[in-house]
């Protein structure tokens, strides 16, 4: 099925909510005596039933929606790219730790040996801090800029691997368009139409589309 848009702006599908009311009691009616309060349980609460399996998708739909966050967090893929930027921020933390312990080192002991310095001793040592004040500043810049090229990067590389798979399932399914859920400002929908979990099992299934070198 050709035309799918993975992350485009889609028409908002909105169902409105409808709210049961109570019917009126008729007139010249007594009001029904309230119930007395329970007793307390002699014993421990039963265990919460365990929740109803996902119904199947509703057969001849024409549209279901998908929850693209979903996708990206418990997919191997999205796993994999999570991980990529959790190891490059904690790489980048521990540099940046080390640079301040530099600095803090370095205003320390001008700040308490100040007065048995010479004048050029601390002037160099005033040197010293200053430029690792400018190194610091321009590192935050660099490994900010560095983790978001591979975050970009990534989500460019996740996208190529997504939507032949949203294009395969929307054939097998008959499907006329597939949303994603909150970024449709979808309000409501049945379960059953979302198909994030085939999604997931066909993307995690599929080959990955070359061997492209790691982003650095």
């Amino acid at each position: 099925m050709k035309g799918f848009a993975v992350l485009g702006t889609i028409t908002m599908l909105a169902v409105a909510p409808v709210f049961a009311q109570t019917p009126a009691a008729p007139a010249g009616a007594k009001p029904a005596p309230q119930a007395p309060p329970p007793a307390a349980p002699a014993t421990q609460p039963a265990p919460a039933p365990a929740p109803a399996p996902p119904r199947p998708f509703p057969e001849g739909a024409k549209m279901a929606f998908v929850v693209l966050q979903r996708i990206a967090n418990e997919s191997a893929d999205g796993k994999t790219a999570t991980t990529r930027i959790q190891a490059l921020q904690q790489k980048k933390a521990a540099e940046l730790t080390d640079k301040n312990k530099q600095l803090q080192t370095a205003q320390q002991r001008l700040e308490k040996e100040a007065s048995v310095l010479s004048a050029t001793a601390s002037g160099e040592l005033q040197k010293q801090v200053e430029r690792l004040t400018v190194e610091i500043q321009r590192f935050t810049q660099d490994a900010q800029a560095e983790v978001q090229e591979l975050q970009q990067q990534l989500q460019q590389d996740f996208q190529v691997r997504l939507e032949p798979v949203l294009q395969e399932i929307g054939r097998e399914k008959g499907l006329h368009f597939i949303f994603n859920g909150p970024d449709a400002g979808l309000v409501w929908a049945d379960n059953a139409l979302d198909i994030s979990a085939d999604v997931i099992k066909k993307l995690d299934a599929a080959k990955p589309a070359g061997n492209k070198p790691p982003v650095k």
